[in-house]
């Protein structure tokens, strides 16, 4: 992959977040996630790639845009995967909440895990960890390896997590151990960067959540130098069958961040389209103008980009004024 697909590709996810962003507080996460869906599949025929969608919007015969297997790019230019979640954070839009994304990961032909729509055990850590932990471990001594390798006192660390119901073992144990909860509400993948961002404050990123956003966050950690270890959850003989079927013959195994995005190069964009731990969101300005927050890494070179953006938008589409 070519050192200016990096910016091609963040101008996809540029234009979602625009997209997406104006159906913040609205209600309506469905015209949200349409919106953004449509504007990322329309800029892709820019992108100079011969890409096939891994991880998208559902299966070709639930979604009209941007179904797994579709191919998309101006079909010049390297073959690649590519995996898209045009609105993380669907909820946090339509609630007018933090931490609502615009996401793509791409890779060479063949590296990103397709992974099936169900939940994923996840341990993401930052580079401090990384390679350190277990996913096996009880969580009581994840916990304290964590805090012995950080050198903090146990009580001094920072946990991430889901609010949800399901977690209530872990959030019971958190809370048993001693330890800082933070919880998240929505949006799975900038839950699981936060670890790997010194800023967030987050030590480890624990719990269960989307297996797709699974793929897109170890896309994202490997850039940072963080590990994430998955564990796919089927929930039926339905559910394990289709694991096998795209290529899983063990479902139960430990998926590393080879297994998930390969050992080559990989690029990862973000845009925020609500305000987040590590990113603004998007604010219309005056004159017609919008500004926007991104950031693009490659796997390759270790290289960060964060882009701020302002983005001149008459009375016209969005895609013709980007």
């Amino acid at each position: 992959m070519e050192r200016e697909l990096a910016l091609e590709i963040v101008r996809v996810t540029e234009l979602a977040a625009l997209a997406a962003a104006r159906w913040m507080g609205r209600g309506d996460k469905n015209q949200a996630d349409g919106a953004a869906t449509a504007a990322m599949r329309a800029m892709f025929d820019s992108v100079s790639i011969q890409g096939t969608v891994v991880i998208g919007e559902g299966e070709m015969d639930e979604a009209p845009m941007l179904y797994i297997g579709e191919r998309v790019g101006s079909m010049q230019g390297p073959e690649v995967d590519v995996a898209v979640d045009p609105l993380e954070g669907t909820e946090l839009v339509a609630k007018g909440l933090n931490n609502a994304l615009a996401v793509i990961a791409v890779a060479n032909k063949g590296n990103l895990l397709h992974a099936p729509d169900m939940y994923m055990q996840k341990l993401a850590v930052g580079p401090q960890l990384a390679g350190k932990l277990r996913l096996d471990d009880p969580l009581e001594e994840t916990l304290r390896k964590a805090a012995h390798h950080l050198g903090k006192d146990l009580h001094n660390l920072t946990v991430m997590v889901l609010d949800r119901e399901r977690h209530q073992s872990i959030i019971r144990t958190l809370r048993e151990v001693g330890v800082r909860i933070k919880f998240l509400s929505d949006g799975d993948v900038a839950g699981a960067m936060a670890p790997a961002m010194p800023e967030s404050g987050i030590d480890l990123y624990v719990g269960s959540g989307g297996a797709p956003e699974g793929v897109l966050a170890a896309a994202a950690l490997i850039c940072l130098g963080g590990e994430l270890q998955g564990r796919l959850l089927p929930a039926s003989d339905d559910e394990r069958q289709r694991c096998i079927e795209m290529g899983l013959s063990d479902p139960n195994k430990i998926l590393t961040m080879q297994d998930m995005i390969g050992s080559e190069d990989v690029i990862f964009a973000a845009t925020g389209i609500t305000p987040g731990e590590f990113l603004g969101g998007v604010k219309y300005l005056t004159d017609q103008r919008a500004e926007t927050h991104s950031i693009v890494m490659r796997a390759k070179t270790k290289t960060i980009r964060f882009i701020q953006t302002l983005h001149y938008l008459p009375n016209k589409p969005l895609l013709e004024a980007l």
